[in-house]
């Protein structure tokens, strides 16, 4: 993956981390209800975001990760979406944050077309996980219209969580009928 990596849907473009995202991705933490399902605290400085972007070794490493999200019309950012890999469960999980007023748009859902369209069609997984806090209502819609299927609760970060599972071919079986298909990678 290199620094020119770009996914675009009907809606959104997808890219790398860079540090042109500072500002939004601080912005983007600091709102509590945007985190407050994910276990992640808010930044305490603007070093703390360039030390994560500069840090962040998922594309060198695995050929993908979570990727900035902006509107294809206006180039303003939404958010992240991508698939990224936990070396603690050698497993690769689908995640998506988005600014509170892009909630309830679709983009959600869009984005992780796009993410496990690449995961699987391009980089051949044989599966990607979803996992959410277990009151983290739209987040799991978001998994379930994706065709994800339920698989255990967890516990984490002080809460229940629900994880989630698509494998390659349930994938390949419903992937021409699902919301925001269009994606050129």
């Amino acid at each position: 993956m290199s620094a020119a990596f770009r996914i675009e849907t009907d809606r959104l473009v997808m890219r790398e981390f860079s540090l042109e995202d500072v500002d939004a991705m601080w912005e983007l933490n600091s709102d509590p209800d945007v985190i407050q399902y994910t276990g992640d605290r808010s930044f305490t400085n603007r070093q703390e975001v360039i030390d994560l972007i500069t840090g962040y070794d998922q594309y060198s490493k695995y050929k993908m990760g979570r990727w900035s999200m902006s509107l294809k019309a206006t180039g303003e950012y939404i958010g992240w979406c991508g698939i990224k890999y936990l070396a603690d469960l050698d497993e690769t999980d689908l995640g998506f944050r988005l600014m509170k007023k892009f909630w309830d748009k679709g983009y959600a859902t869009e984005s992780s077309v796009a993410a496990l369209s690449y995961g699987f069609d391009q980089l051949a997984l044989k599966s990607i996980l979803g996992r959410a806090a277990k009151d983290n209502i739209r987040s799991i819609r978001v998994l379930k219209k994706l065709g994800m299927v339920y698989e255990k609760d967890f516990f984490e970060h002080d809460r229940v969580c629900e994880q989630h599972r698509l494998t390659n071919e349930m994938w390949n079986k419903q992937k021409e009928i699902l919301p925001g298909r269009n994606v050129n990678p």
